[in-house]
């Protein structure tokens, strides 16, 4: 709750991810190492998930490093950690990247949310610390290896601006749309929230035209979770 503006907690119970289509390549677009598979992932299980090593690849700097977070076929989806097989189908099934189930609470308040999203996303041309300094890609000293994080930010999802490097955390709008007072915070209940009848201050959209609602806004968020070394960037596209 201290983390957001309006007071709020957050608490999920599931966040399942599927993640993958992992690239690396020098600055000349020459392949060092990829992975086609996708993985998927329950976040909510705490530390750090194993995911794929690539052996025999030369010494040197590749810096162009990519990978999605998008859809994907079932038979492409290898479980890791405490998934199972049945989160796998539902995934595959739904063609969600990215599926939340959560509470969000206030002075004894509490409304449930389940999210599935369906937007696929490459992560393209990744940066991020490396002993000190933003180094693109990653970087293979002779003998060596270098050990990657692909960071998902679950705080994402609550964001007031899509761009803005100055967002903050709030759950006062979503809380307010869940408008026949069920208790339970629906995407088709964000869907009818318009921007426009949110705070000026809040919920910008920066170069985004097409997000007009808070269930678009939300969704374009779910394509803004992968991040690089913990709080290093990548340019977030479209798949080809």
């Amino acid at each position: 709750a201290a983390e957001l503006e309006d007071g709020y907690s957050i608490k999920y119970t599931k966040f399942l991810i599927v993640l993958g289509d992992i690239r690396v390549a020098d600055e000349a677009g020459e392949g060092a190492a990829e992975d086609a598979s996708f993985y998927l992932v329950n976040h909510v299980e705490p530390g750090v998930k194993d995911i794929v090593a690539f052996d025999g690849v030369p010494a040197g700097s590749y810096g162009l490093v990519s990978y999605q977070t998008s859809p994907a076929a079932r038979d492409a989806i290898k479980l890791v950690g405490s998934v199972t097989a049945a989160d796998a189908d539902f995934m595959a099934q739904n063609q969600y990247h990215a599926y939340v189930e959560g509470t969000i609470e206030k002075g004894g308040v509490s409304k449930s949310f389940k999210w599935g999203f369906s937007e696929p996303t490459l992560l393209d041309e990744c940066e991020g610390e490396r002993d000190g300094k933003v180094t693109p890609g990653v970087v293979v000293t002779e003998g060596g290896t270098d050990a990657v994080e692909l960071t998902i930010h679950g705080d994402h999802f609550f964001y007031d601006d899509l761009q803005a490097a100055e967002a903050k955390l709030r759950a006062e709008a979503i809380v307010s749309a869940d408008a026949n007072q069920d208790g339970v915070i629906e995407l088709a209940e964000l869907d009818a929230v318009a921007l426009t009848s949110l705070p000026p201050d809040q919920y910008g959209t920066g170069g985004a035209s097409d997000v007009n609602n808070l269930g678009d806004f939300v969704r374009f968020l779910s394509r803004t979770l992968g991040h690089y070394r913990g709080e290093g960037e990548c340019f977030v596209k479209n798949p080809e």
